[in-house]
């Protein structure tokens, strides 16, 4: 059986094929296409039972239904979110999905303070300068975080893991979330409205999913809260930043430095060379021209310890599904279960 995988990365495809042998050596084929999963694409999957999907696939229930009738029994998607994929257009047409729970949080949680240091201590402005031979201190003093506050927003797996690092640099421990997590607790946490958590913290980083009730939790009465020289980090799914209130408060000359991750619009650009193309998103353009804002294209989770411990989920499920098991990863048990 060949088993087809859409918008796998350059660096992804060696750690995900060696998974893929080990497990199933000469069994089974696996076919990797740089390309994304949509309705223009769907036709490629036509045949194959199994789909590897990934986070900027469109997922829809038009693209399920054509996956469906093309053969497909199960997808595999190769990440933590699953907004992108219609979950309950899934379970009528009898597809299993199944996603990756968790990997490495350390790797999420590391990226988020390189941004927030990055934009913090005016590295990126620094290097474009030393490049040119340009050595002036003008315009890049940055501050010490140590003795200030940071407002974990989200403090499951990746945003504890946050917290012991901001814990390690002195700072005082603000959080927010359904329930409290005692190892945050145990830090010196404390756990607060999300309006007094924007309102004191100097550091705000995400660490939420993406849900109906967290979209746009940053908005446009967040950010009116905040310090005019706090930093807000996000690296966790685009859409719980409203942009156009982003924009508004950046006009406004407010906030230190914001670092960006994730981009709410990103699908059919992030993972993509648009170097040659005239960039039409105008939002996203805008958020280029502010010199105290840093846009990474959804790399935090891209370390060798997470991708690996992705790829062999993915197989892992794949496994299961063939098997005619279900695990925690399960997102939609097929209809039998």
């Amino acid at each position: 059986m060949e088993i087809v995988a859409y918008g796998v990365l350059v660096d992804e495809e060696p750690l995900l094929r060696e998974e893929f042998d080990r497990a199933f050596a000469d069994r089974h084929e696996l076919r990797c296409l740089r390309l994304f999963l949509d309705r223009d694409t769907v036709p490629t999957a036509a045949g194959h039972e199994v789909v590897l999907s990934s986070v900027n696939d469109t997922l829809d229930a038009g693209v399920l239904r054509a996956l469906a009738d093309g053969g497909t029994r199960m997808i595999a998607q190769r990440s933590t979110g699953y907004n992108n994929i219609d979950v309950t257009a899934a379970r009528e047409l009898g597809l299993t999905v199944a996603r990756v729970s968790s990997y490495s949080p350390y790797s999420v949680a590391e990226f988020a303070w390189t941004l927030a240091l990055a934009v913090d201590r005016r590295i990126v402005r620094a290097a474009q300068r030393t490049r040119e031979f340009d050595f002036r201190l003008d315009g890049l003093m940055g501050r010490d975080l140590r003795g200030r506050t940071a407002g974990v927003v989200g403090t499951g797996k990746i945003g504890a893991a946050f917290t012991r690092i901001a814990h390690g640099f002195g700072m005082r421990l603000l959080g927010w979330d359904v329930a409290e997590n005692p190892d945050c607790l145990a830090l010196g946490m404390q756990y607060v409205p999300r309006e007094r958590l924007f309102a004191e913290a100097d550091l705000v980083s995400l660490h939420v999913p993406l849900l109906p009730q967290t979209h746009h939790l940053v908005d446009a009465e967040a950010l009116d809260l905040m310090k005019d020289d706090a930093i807000l980090v996000n690296s966790s799914r685009g859409g719980l930043v409203d942009t156009d209130a982003l924009l508004g408060t950046l006009r406004a000359g407010r906030l230190s430095g914001v670092g960006l991750d994730v981009y709410e619009e990103e699908a059919g650009v992030f993972f993509l060379d648009k170097s040659l193309e005239v960039m039409t998103d105008e939002r996203l353009a805008r958020l280029m021209t502010f010199s105290n804002v840093l846009v990474t294209s959804h790399q935090a989770y891209f370390t060798r310890d997470a991708v690996g411990q992705i790829a062999r989920t993915t197989v892992a499920n794949i496994v299961d599904h063939l098997a005619g098991n279900t695990s925690d990863n399960t997102l939609v048990r097929p209809q039998a279960a």
